[in-house]
């Protein structure tokens, strides 16, 4: 019997008095570049100057788009799982119907699947979005899946398996299935476009300078309203579909063009960087600094880029324009790492999930400890509840 492997040590770790190697992605390690802004939101990037090696994972998207990855409906019965020798195996299920906030997943392929909370899958019998952060092993049994429906009205499907949507809901539906683990509030969510209510300031629980989001100043409108999404409800998404609501041609094309202009913006702004990669981002909304999703790599990061960009701007056209423009300090004092109660969850050798929560804050961070330990996501939220 071969001896057990020790940790990987970590790129640019080093070891403590304990001889325990640091682990790879820390906020005191990373470095804010200058705010791209449009309109109502304002995007920091988050630099660094190490990147660790993520190549040995595989996103949800890149799986069920190779087939390496299934996701089907909890209780269907056609579904197979790939053996080491590469043949195609039914696998056998316990009894039971489909259920609503319950899906299966197989990975059959040969690297660990990460999922993120807020992935939207499509397909069954109603679309799903991912309920928590976590880590999926290759080659292991099927795992039964937390997830939460963001298509009320629809519960038929000519087939039990799903695909990959490429779509991240926005961050008031993704706070209610990440934190609150509620559907109920996900459904609310996902009709009111945002659950912000305009209470909040920048960095107040965190001992940073606040900034009012509110004031006597008049604000625009925002383009995304619980009424406009009514109106694409009646006429074109009567299931209450989120991708059918907030692609269709009258909310989507608003987002298409904040979209371009955004990325053009922030493409430019990061070009010229020459010993540091970008890993993630802080966003706000007008004075408000409001989410953060920072990964373990440049790579990473890139392949989350595009639908996470497009799921803030979403939550931007959801909210009022507003005068105020969050600060370059703003955003660092909200990159500072929490203190306060904290949750975890795990699978050994796989993952450990931790959520800390603090006042009006909540920070979660996905640790994958095989095959080497680094902080794969790390995600902080300022709360609307």
């Amino acid at each position: 019997m071969s001896a057990p492997i020790a940790p990987a040590r970590i790129d640019g770790g080093s070891a403590n008095g304990n001889g325990v190697g640091e682990k790879h992605g820390s906020p005191e390690s990373w470095r804010l570049g200058e705010p791209v802004r449009y309109e109502n939101l304002t995007v920091f990037p988050v630099l660094s100057k190490s990147s660790a090696d993520t190549g040995e994972f595989e996103t949800l998207d890149e799986g069920l788009a190779s087939g390496d990855v299934l996701v089907t409906e909890h209780g269907a019965s056609d579904y197979l799982r790939r053996s080491r020798d590469g043949d195609a195996r039914p696998i056998p299920q316990a009894s039971g119907g489909a259920e609503v906030n319950r899906l299966v997943l197989i990975n059959r392929g040969k690297k660990p699947v990460i999922l993120l909370a807020g992935e939207i899958v499509s397909g069954g019998k109603q679309d799903r979005i991912v309920g928590k952060d976590r880590i999926v092993p290759a080659g292991g049994a099927p795992l039964p899946l937390d997830v939460f429906c963001v298509e009320q009205g629809r519960w038929t499907g000519g087939s039990a398996k799903f695909a990959a949507a490429n779509t991240m809901v926005h961050p008031s539906v993704r706070e209610k299935a990440a934190i609150d683990a509620d559907q109920t509030k996900v459904w609310a969510a996902v009709r009111s476009g945002t659950v912000s209510t305009g209470r909040n300031v920048t960095a107040t629980a965190a001992g940073g300078s606040a900034t009012a989001t509110g004031g006597a100043h008049a604000s625009p409108a925002p383009r995304i309203s619980a009424g406009s999404v009514s109106g694409v409800i009646a006429n074109s998404a009567p299931s209450q579909s989120y991708r059918q609501i907030y692609q269709s041609p009258q909310i989507g094309r608003d987002v298409d063009t904040f979209a371009d202009e955004m990325e053009r913006r922030f493409a430019k702004s990061t070009a010229e960087l020459k010993d540091e990669s970008v890993i993630g981002v802080v966003v706000a909304y007008g004075g408000e600094v409001a989410w953060s999703d920072v990964f373990a790599s440049q790579e990473l990061f890139r392949a989350y880029w595009p639908k996470l960009l497009r799921s803030y701007i979403v939550e931007a056209l959801a909210r009022p324009g507003t005068v105020e423009k969050a600060s370059l300090e703003d955003g660092r004092t909200f990159l500072e790492k929490l203190k306060g109660h904290i949750r975890e969850d795990s699978e050994p050798g796989v993952y450990t999930w931790r959520e800390i929560a603090e006042g009006h804050y909540a920070q979660i961070e996905l640790e994958a400890l095989a095959p080497s330990a680094m902080t794969l996501h790390w995600m902080k939220v300022l709360r609307n509840s």
